[in-house]
């Protein structure tokens, strides 16, 4: 069953941010037993930029938000709500949707942050149309940030070589009649729960001195498991897009994957019979930037002009949970 919001509802809008520190895979070889070489074979990353210490979730988001309603010719005072998805905001209360609302002026939105980890924009953003679609709202921002140096354990070579910090933006409407969103389909599944997590910092095991010694306060990955499932879970949620709604992979002009690694994209698209041109990759010079993947790719896909009005495009991504989905888009400028 295709997933129709009953109104038209795309995206008018894009913007970017990221700090303005590189960290290349030879800075990183100084302290890690590993070489430019193995990252990017590996991987298919060469750099990925780092904030200072001290930077905030909504220090990124601010200015990628504000690039995006300039871009979509909207005011922050129009603006009904703000969705921020992140796993890494600047406090666990309050919210971080909350410090980007007083820092932009947004004086009549309301707005929460969504944890879905690397999925969590591509949640973000089908929440925020199906709010759109009933009527209640007209204009709403989501925002895809995460400073995942906060969170990763410098010394661990298998996360440290695969993240970086980002924040991702796009503005919300209703748009023209079969424009915009046309079909999604998102799932959790908890039984991935120990493939990737973060063991402490809640309520289960509160930050403590044990658990800082520890180091339990860094992600922890198991790179396999994920691949695997990361692999299958994009394709056939990309694939059920086209399915369901009479496409094949030459109706569609872009695949824009969730940026986790350069061979989890590439296996993804061959499973759908995407050629390379096709598939949009940031992942070389951004890495990993979690929730910020997707809505940095669009924006860099718009202003490169890889997609059009009327063009079809697909999103997709997986993350901790597992969490994961696809949605199916009509560009709309």
């Amino acid at each position: 069953m295709t997933r129709h919001l009953g109104k038209s509802v795309g995206i008018i809008g894009t913007g970017q941010h990221y700090p303005e520190r590189e960290v290349s895979n030879h800075d990183l070889s100084q302290h890690l037993e590993t070489d430019d070489e193995w990252i990017r074979t590996r991987t298919g990353i060469s750099n990925r930029r780092i904030v200072d210490p001290g930077t905030g979730a909504s220090e990124l988001a601010v200015p990628a938000l504000l690039q995006a309603l300039q871009n979509a010719k909207v005011e922050p005072s129009e603006l009904d709500a703000i969705i921020v998805a992140t796993v890494t905001p600047d406090t666990l209360f309050p919210s971080t949707a909350c410090l980007i609302q007083e820092k932009i002026g947004a004086n009549k939105a309301f707005g929460f942050d969504l944890s879905a980890a690397c999925s969590g924009f591509v949640f973000a953003l089908t929440t925020g149309a199906s709010m759109i679609a009933s009527g209640a709202y007209q204009k709403v921002a989501i925002v895809g940030v995460d400073i995942m140096s906060s969170i990763i354990n410098p010394e661990d070579r298998t996360t440290a070589v695969l993240f970086g910090d980002g924040a991702g933006a796009v503005i919300l409407s209703e748009v023209t009649s079969d424009y915009g969103i046309l079909d999604f389909e998102q799932k959790i599944d908890g039984s991935g729960a120990n493939s990737l997590y973060m063991s402490a910092g809640g309520s289960k095991r509160p930050a403590s001195l044990e658990t800082v010694a520890n180091k339990e306060h860094y992600a922890v990955q198991l790179g396999q498991d994920v691949y695997k499932n990361a692999v299958v879970a994009m394709s056939e949620y990309a694939r059920l897009m086209l399915d369901r709604n009479g496409l094949t992979s030459d109706d569609l002009k872009l695949f824009v994957p969730h940026q986790a690694n350069s061979r989890i994209i590439e296996a993804a698209a061959k499973r759908l019979g995407i050629s390379d041109d096709k598939v949009m990759i940031n992942i070389d010079q951004y890495a990993n930037t979690t929730a910020a993947t997707i809505p940095t790719a669009l924006h860099q896909a718009r202003t490169s002009n890889r997609m059009a009005k009327g063009d079809h495009v697909i999103l997709a991504a997986f993350g901790a949970g597992y969490t994961y989905g696809s949605v199916l888009m009509k560009w709309v400028y």
